[in-house]
């Protein structure tokens, strides 16, 4: 393997060994600490324009397989490792990480101290950072002034609606950057789901009379969506609505909360998650950056249902108002615990007893 290098923002340099494509990435430079479920990692569009650190060892061991990717092609700018397993094997392997990583185009990075470099990114914050194959003079310099896309979802959305048809209630799900496995859930509820993308309006996402809304997880920072927040508002007003991690932050926004964002964001499936009016635990699979401010919710319609463990952060919402929620981490898993599985099982109930109450109403 040839040197390559991983250049911070802050000068700090890490030399390892090149894989995959050929260097020049530059990204959001953040660390995962999952053990498994690289595959889902890289291709979730959550991770668009960010470089991921894996904090576990030993990467790539069980190979590339055809369907545990959440997107089609690789999200991530780069991927870091300690190690990339030489001798890959599992029954369902189709091709190894290094070669898959080579054909989509994707650099990488191995032979470094990713503990080193995950106790960096804790104590200064996550910040920019470069993958080059050669260190020049004004390498850090480029750096430091360049400008990171700030509107990614619009990279990351559909341009056009489309079906996952099935036999039970119509869900219109709008996508910031869905997730595959988000729509598997919803299949296996035999959800009829319709995909719009991220700058739909109200009126277009009525025009088929859904049963509820979802708004999905997606890429970036919470205010680059704003366009997105009149939808919400007018959509929640009429139908059970519940957002995921970006659409959890576009659905506190859109009923006047804040967001911050993190010195380090969660990113990984070991986040324990207590329920407010449970006393059981959920461990959750997370991937954001940015989190809801709590002071922002005061004169809001809207309480906590769910918070982190490790830093009480907020994971979740509810209106007092309207027949809507949200939870930042991912019910959906892929990879990770089904702990908050049955979350998508609580929007369903939800949705059941908004038409009972309407149905009522007729009466």
């Amino acid at each position: 393997m040839a040197k390559r290098y991983l250049v911070l923002e802050n000068g700090s340099i890490y030399t390892g060994e090149a894989f995959g494509a050929a260097a020049g990435a530059v990204g959001e430079l953040v660390f995962n600490t999952g053990m498994t479920g690289y595959q889902e990692t890289i291709t979730d569009l959550s991770y668009a324009n960010q470089m991921i650190v894996f904090t576990y060892p030993l990467i790539g061991n069980y190979g590339i397989n055809r369907d545990d990717s959440e997107s089609l092609r690789p999200a991530a700018a780069a991927i870091v490792t300690h190690e990339v397993a030489r001798r890959p094997s599992n029954w369902r392997m189709q091709i190894s990480l290094t070669e898959w990583a080579e054909k989509m185009n994707l650099p990488g990075i191995t032979d470094i101290d990713t503990r080193a470099l995950t106790k960096e990114l804790r104590d200064q914050g996550v910040m920019k950072a470069a993958l080059v194959d050669q260190l020049a003079a004004d390498t850090l310099p480029k750096l430091r002034i360049q400008q990171l896309p700030t509107n990614q979802v619009q990279a990351v959305t559909v341009h056009s609606g489309y079906q996952n048809p099935n036999t039970g209630v119509t869900i219109a799900l709008i996508d910031f950057g869905l997730k595959n496995s988000i729509l598997r859930s919803l299949a296996a509820r035999q959800c009829n789901v319709v995909v719009f993308p991220a700058d739909v309006d109200a009126k277009t996402v009525l025009e088929i009379d859904p049963d509820g809304v979802m708004l999905s997880n997606g890429p970036g920072d919470p205010q680059s969506v704003s366009y997105a927040i009149p939808t919400i508002q007018a959509l929640q007003k009429v139908k059970p609505l519940f957002g995921i991690c970006l659409g959890h932050q576009l659905f506190a926004m859109a009923n006047g909360a804040k967001t911050f964002k993190m010195k380090f964001g969660h990113r990984g499936f070991n986040h324990a998650v207590r329920s407010i009016d449970d006393p059981r635990l959920a461990f959750t699979s997370q991937n954001h950056g940015y989190a809801v401010d709590e002071g922002s919710l005061i004169n809001t319609d809207l309480i906590v249902t769910y918070r982190e463990i490790n830093d009480n952060t907020i994971e979740g919402l509810k209106s007092t108002v309207y027949p809507a929620f949200s939870a930042q981490f991912h019910p959906d898993a892929a990879p990770g615990p089904h702990d908050a599985d049955t979350i998508f099982d609580d929007f369903l109930q939800l949705i059941a007893a908004d038409k009972r109450r309407k149905n009522a109403q007729k009466i």
